[in-house]
Formats: structure tokens, C-alpha cells, sequence
């Protein structure tokens, strides 16, 4: 019993191992794609197909280079102008020996007397610009730098910088002196399969894409797809294409290439990455490169201030005050009852308690404060002094002040008369 309780620890041990081992497989395997080469400063014309005799084979080899040579020029000439071949100039070789960067072999065959090859011929790009007739031999405006994603299905299997493959080293050898788009190219190296792989593709979550571009200097996405199709292992081959763009991988354009055995693949993916070039190129002319709008970041939410309200108005507080009347008459009371009520902040004085010839108790609801009643009835001429909510007032004499003059109205003026018309002596009206 024991033993079977232990069983299944120990599977998930090993299983943890192993995908353990796999990670760091992955991620410390140094067959994982090439390095982009570095075309900034040249400029390369390829497909150019030499088939000469000589002597022995280096002097029919070189005589090939220089052939080589004198084609590539013209037709890097006739491209940059957009010109027929044959309206090309011709330089001597000597020239062309010091402009000439250096000559890629893509096929050759030599024999005792003769010399077949397929070549492709770089120029320095600073060197060649005078004959060329272009300064600094620059073509047209670049696009934005755009990440581009090599994918690879074969066998029902995505891949992209995981391993090495043809389509991968096809992209890492592409000229990109000469194209419009701006590439941004991965190696395989480091981080990159878990970055850029075929998964990621895939995913739709903007986020990602962000911190992507952000981290490889891009600021959109292409994709480049393959898909190897080979009848048997080291047999004919056939190939689908296809260029996409975007987050969402719309599809721009596409063809197929095939291969008449596994040693041509390469070859294929060659022309593969000429043509996807030829496609985004085109695609960037006719404006349907844009950057998706979701790969910028969101606007940041906008802050609401905080309406605050405006602050209260003053309240006019009613405030109730005792006020006690002390007097030896009842006119006193009667008088200072009169005076309460109108004295001006005054909302009503209500008697508590009437004693005509000692101190009687009034409740006023008065505006303002004790202190202002107080002046206010000492402005009528009764003696007053307080303390806390209690006025004491008292008439200086035994007559009570009399009450303030109500305002008269001034009469209406009476409107002039008519004034009568006047006789002059001769008795005429005028």
C-alpha cells in the first residue's frame, strides 16, 4: 500500500523534470536560427547566370566574376533609374573592381575549361552612387520598423526562431538595401523562441503585442507564412505563401512556389522572401500598412474634479432673548412692550410674566445677537445692561422715552395753473 501511495509523487516528479529539461533545452540550444546579415551599406543585384570558357578553371572562374561584374552594374542601373538595361553605361573594370563590395555564390559548377554559375554582386553603396547617378543610392521612403514573424507549417507543425530552418535563414539572408519596408528581423538567440513564436501569432491580446513591440523597437507586425508541403522525404516540394499583417493576421497577398527535390527548398524560400518583399512593398504604397489603432496605448481616464458646493449662505439665526422691564408704572411697560415690537430685527416679543409696578418678563425673538439688542434699545433711550441671554432695561426717569416719529409722507404739489392770456392796450388777445 505504501508503494502505490508513492507512485504518484514520484510520476509527478519525473514529469516536472522533464519539462524542466525541455525549457532549459530550449532556451540553451545554439541551433535556434542565424544572425541577420547587415545590408545598410550595400547595395545587391542577383540572378545573374555567367557560362564561360578559359585556359584552366580559376581563369575561366574569374573571367565569370568579372562578367559578373559588368552585367550587375547595368542592371543595378537600370533598376535604380527604372530604364531599359541596354540605356545602362558602361564602366571599365577597374572601376567596377573598386566599387564592388564582394560576389555571393549561389550556384556554380567548375570544370578544367569552363565556368556555370549563378551570382550575385554587392555594391558599396557609398562607392557606387556617383555612377549610379544617385546620391547615396537611396530608394524610397521607409516604412515604419515592422516586426517581422517568419512561421514555418510542415508536417501539421508551426514553428518560427525555434529551431533552424530554411524559411528562417531565407529572411536572415535577405537584402533589405533595396525594399521600402523597414524589418525588424529576430535571430533565434536568447529569448526569442518564447517571444516570437508561432503561438503568438495567434493571440489576440493587445497588451502582448505592446510589450513586444515595445521591447524588439517595432511599432507594427508582419507576418511571413509558409506552408511545406513534400510529396516524400528528399522528393519534389511545393510551398504556399502567404503575407500577413497586423495583430489579427489579415491576409495581404500570397502565391506558391514548388521545388523539384529537398536540395532546391532553399533556393524556393530565396524567391519566397523576394516575393513576400515584393508584396508588403506593393501593400505599403497603396496605404493598407497602417498601424492598427489598438496597438496604441489607451487614453488615460479622464479625472472628474470634484464638484464642490458653493459654500452656504449666511443664515440670519433667530435667536430668543429674556428681556426683563423694571418700572413703577404701567406706562413703562406698555412703552418698552412698544418699543420691542418695533425695534427693527425684532420677530416678536411674547410677555411671560406682567408685574406693571415691579420687573416684568418679555421673550424676544431677535436677529442678531445680544449684544446688538442691547445697543439697539439703548439707541432708544432706556438704560440697559445683560448678561448671557438676559437684557435688564429700566427707564432713566420715571417717564418711559417716547417712541421714535413715524415718517410723513410729504403732501402732493398741486399742478400749476393756466396761466391767462394777456390783453395789450390796444385790447388785442395775445
Amino acid at each position: 500500500m505504501l508503494r502505490r501511495r508513492l507512485v504518484i509523487p514520484f510520476l509527478v516528479l519525473l514529469a516536472a523534470l522533464g519539462l524542466g529539461a525541455t525549457v532549459y533545452a530550449q532556451l540553451e540550444s545554439t541551433d535556434r536560427g542565424i544572425l541577420p546579415l547587415d545590408t545598410s551599406t550595400t547595395l545587391e543585384i542577383g540572378g545573374i547566370h555567367v557560362d564561360v570558357g578559359g585556359p584552366d578553371a580559376m581563369s575561366a572562374r574569374y573571367a565569370g566574376w568579372q562578367i559578373a561584374q559588368r552585367q550587375g552594374f547595368r542592371a543595378l542601373w537600370a533598376k535604380m533609374h527604372n530604364a531599359p538595361i541596354n540605356q545602362a553605361p558602361t564602366l571599365p573594370d577597374a572601376t567596377l573592381d573598386q566599387i564592388v563590395s564582394s560576389i555571393n555564390v549561389d550556384r556554380e559548377e567548375i570544370g578544367p575549361h569552363r565556368y556555370i554559375a549563378d551570382l550575385s554582386v554587392e555594391f558599396d553603396r557609398d562607392r557606387a552612387a556617383p555612377f549610379l547617378g544617385v546620391e547615396g543610392a537611396q530608394v524610397t521612403e521607409h516604412s515604419v520598423p515592422m516586426l517581422l514573424i517568419p512561421v514555418t507549417v510542415t508536417a501539421g507543425t508551426e514553428s518560427s526562431v525555434e529551431l533552424r530552418n530554411a524559411w528562417q535563414r531565407a529572411w536572415a539572408q535577405f537584402r533589405t538595401a533595396q525594399t521600402p519596408i523597414n524589418y525588424v528581423r529576430v535571430s533565434g538567440m536568447g529569448a526569442d523562441p518564447l517571444l516570437i513564436n508561432a503561438a503568438q501569432t495567434n493571440r489576440p491580446g493587445r497588451g502582448w503585442w505592446r510589450a513586444l513591440l515595445d521591447m524588439y523597437g517595432a511599432q507594427d507586425i508582419l507576418t511571413a507564412e509558409v506552408q511545406l508541403q513534400r510529396a516524400y522525404p528528399g522528393g519534389p516540394a511545393r510551398g504556399r505563401f502567404i503575407a500577413r499583417h497586423g495583430p489579427d493576421n489579415e491576409i495581404v497577398g500570397g502565391f506558391t512556389l514548388t521545388a523539384p527535390s529537398s536540395e532546391a527548398i532553399p533556393a524556393m524560400m530565396a524567391e519566397g522572401a523576394q516575393r513576400i518583399d515584393a508584396i508588403f512593398a506593393q501593400a505599403l504604397a497603396d496605404g493598407r500598412l497602417s498601424r492598427d489603432s489598438s496597438l496604441n496605448l489607451p487614453a488615460p481616464p479622464v479625472q472628474v474634479a470634484p464638484v464642490q458646493a458653493p459654500p452656504p449662505k449666511p443664515v440670519n439665526v433667530v435667536n430668543a432673548f429674556q428681556v426683563q422691564v423694571t418700572g413703577s408704572d404701567v406706562s413703562i411697560y406698555n412703552f418698552a412692550m412698544a418699543h420691542l415690537r418695533t425695534l427693527p430685527g425684532v420677530d416678536s416679543a411674547t410677555p411671560q410674566q406682567i408685574n406693571p409696578t415691579g420687573t416684568s418678563y418679555v421673550l424676544v425673538a431677535y436677529h442678531g445677537t445680544v449684544a446688538q439688542l442691547a445697543a439697539a434699545l439703548s439707541a432708544r433711550g432706556w438704560t440697559v445692561d445683560f448678561s448671557g441671554t438676559v437684557v435688564r432695561i429700566r427707564s432713566a426717569t420715571d417717564k418711559p422715552p417716547p417712541l421714535p416719529p413715524k415718517p410723513v409722507a410729504a403732501p402732493p404739489q398741486p399742478a400749476p395753473a393756466a396761466q391767462a392770456p394777456t390783453t395789450n392796450q390796444a385790447g388785442a388777445t395775445g
